[in-house]
């Protein structure tokens, strides 16, 4: 049975949790809270995603768009790979559950409408069809190649509006060093400008992050079961935020066994004192004796 012919028989997803993909508690927090505050503050532009898989993460963008802006999603899905490298990648990890066709019906479980969807490498976004300085929120999760996210970097910088915000998955996996140095070399060749790192994602911008940062500081975080701490790196501090599962609570204990029936003083004295012979008669005799029942009176 092919990808396309699971989709058809796969569940309609009812919570986001339904979607497979790795788009985790924290990174919703973050996402939600970035997003409503640009909506709170007037702060306009289009949404833009580089690598979506089935659609975890763009359900909640989609939720995010307002009147008058574009939602667009880039991701080659089922469509070959354009480089052997990349191909060798998503046979590993994605070649047997990512499709198009999966993808938007997912999504459409949540949105009355797709987002617009450009099947192809995100390669092709260079060439100019996000306009310059039009988008105020991308999220970058595709190719984990150096190569390829450098590349994703420009795009970003090009399209993300003076004060957007810009995210990048895999930034710190081990499997996943050249997202580490792309974003990196970002931040330290290009002015990208760290607002919030998460265990999965770094969120950046090329404007002025102080206003954002004082506001993310001003949520109690720590009251909603996260850990906020703080690092500095060349002179720059930077957020680090997490959230801790509770722990589970102990099972349980297992319900006691019954203790077998304690034989009477009569006959505990009889197995003690009676030969193995007697022992055994007695015991057919007072079987008999229970199978004939009480004697009429």
């Amino acid at each position: 049975m092919t990808s396309a012919e699971n989709t058809f028989a796969a569940p309609v997803p009812r919570t986001l949790e339904d979607v497979p993909g790795w788009f985790f508690k924290t990174d919703q927090e973050v996402f939600g809270w970035l997003l409503t505050r640009q909506a709170e503050r007037g702060i306009t532009g289009d949404l833009l995603e580089l690598g979506a898989y089935l659609g975890r993460s763009a359900i909640t963008l989609g939720s995010h768009l307002q009147e008058g802006e574009t939602f667009t999603v880039c991701d080659l899905f089922d469509s070959d790979a354009p480089d052997e490298h990349n191909s060798a990648e998503m046979a590993m990890s994605y070649r047997k559950t990512l499709t198009r066709q999966a993808f938007e019906a997912n999504y459409l479980a949540f949105h009355d409408s797709l987002p617009t969807v450009i099947q192809a490498p995100t390669s092709v976004l260079a060439e100019g069809r996000i306009p310059d300085g039009s988008c105020r929120f991308i999220h970058i999760d595709a190719s984990h190649l150096y190569e390829h996210v450098a590349g994703d970097v420009q795009v970003a910088r090009a399209a993300l509006a003076k004060d957007g915000v810009v995210v990048f998955d895999d930034y710190r996996a081990e499997h996943t060093p050249g997202v580490s140095a792309a974003v990196w070399e970002a931040v330290f060749a290009f002015g990208l400008r760290p607002l919030l790192l998460t265990p999965e994602k770094f969120y950046g911008t090329w404007g002025d992050p102080q206003d954002t940062e004082r506001d993310l500081l001003d949520r109690d975080w720590r009251a909603e079961g996260f850990r906020m701490d703080q690092d500095i790196i060349a002179g720059t501090r930077i957020h680090r935020l997490a959230y801790d599962q509770p722990p589970a609570p102990p099972a349980p204990p297992a319900p006691a066994r019954p203790a077998p029936p304690r034989r009477s003083a009569t006959r505990r004295l009889a197995l003690d004192v009676l030969p193995p012979f007697a022992t055994r008669a007695a015991r057919r005799a007072l079987r008999a004796a229970r199978a004939r029942g009480p004697k009429a009176g």
